[in-house]
């Protein structure tokens, strides 16, 4: 079988997962592969997700790395053995980047995410205006057409959050409501959205104001999704070189303590909505 160009990411997840299998009971590639049976390139290849495996080869495996994790077991067999259907994010693979693409994907899969952000209203919550706003705002500028093509992809990915689908909590930094990409009036219809998702039986939304003392994380945005079980969560930075997507269990740790301290110190979502709504009035006002 000819390596995939191309692995998706649950692909490559699971190709991650037997590469720390390997890892942790200390046996290199070319160890692994003579013990099991494949040739060390097939192995290289396996835990890059570029060629499948079977789920006896899984256990195999597993049982040769020494891993009694059952539930993780059949979880990435679970992987092994769902036929994945193309995303809708797939449409867009060669027109817009990977890491577009890659930030759908990875929402796509999650069984809940939660995000923070600091600077923006999170784009699961964004509306087409303000969204445009602020590709608009991208330095060196985009041309027209791109930012129109980014806010529709951005749109699309709303669904699973605006279905009810997937269960969505945000927290939202004072700064990230007051930011203002285009005036006032798009701001303040962005904050009336807002609220009205907030009231969505899937959706928490908090906010962290700017009185809080001793703020837990100085990071600008990041996505934490849930998987079937907690070894398969993962987390996606926004950077400015685009996101990255953090798996390794040492950081899913540290974004996990992140979320709880967030937890312990925004607003509840009833005074987050008081909060969004003054915030709107004082829009409102500076448009009248």
């Amino acid at each position: 079988m000819a390596p995939r160009a191309n692995p998706t990411l649950r692909q490559r997840r699971l190709g991650a997962e037997l590469r720390r299998m390997r890892e942790q009971v200390g046996f290199g590639g070319s160890e692994l592969g003579r013990l099991v049976g494949m040739s060390p390139a097939q192995v290289t290849q396996m835990e890059a997700g570029k060629i499948g495996i079977s789920v006896e080869r899984l256990r195999t495996i597993a049982a040769t790395c020494m891993c009694v994790n059952e539930p993780l077991i059949a979880a990435l067999s679970d992987i092994i053995t769902e036929r994945e259907k193309p995303g809708w994010w797939e449409e867009y693979r060669g027109t817009l980047s990977e890491d577009f693409v890659n930030v759908a994907e990875f929402e796509g899969q999650a069984r809940r995410l939660t995000t923070y952000s600091m600077a923006f209203i999170p784009g699961l919550l964004q509306t087409g205006s303000y969204s445009s706003a602020v590709f608009s705002q991208t330095f060196p500028p985009l041309p027209r057409h791109e930012i129109d093509l980014r806010t529709a992809f951005r749109m699309q990915r709303q669904r699973i959050v605006r279905s009810g689908t997937t269960p969505y909590s945000a927290f939202i930094h004072e700064a990230a409501l007051r930011m203002q990409f285009s005036g006032p009036t798009v701001l303040a219809e962005q904050l009336g959205v807002l609220i009205e998702d907030s009231e969505q039986a899937n959706v928490s939304i908090r906010v962290v104001p700017f009185n809080v003392s001793a703020m837990p994380s100085s990071s600008g945005t990041f996505t934490y999704a849930e998987g079937p079980i907690p070894e398969l969560d993962a987390a996606q930075v926004d950077t400015s070189l685009g996101c990255r997507i953090f798996d390794a269990p040492a950081h899913v740790a540290r974004f996990r303590s992140l979320l709880a301290r967030f937890e312990s110190r925004a607003l509840s979502e009833e005074e987050s909505r008081d909060f969004i709504g003054s915030v709107m009035k004082e829009m409102e006002s500076k448009r009248a």
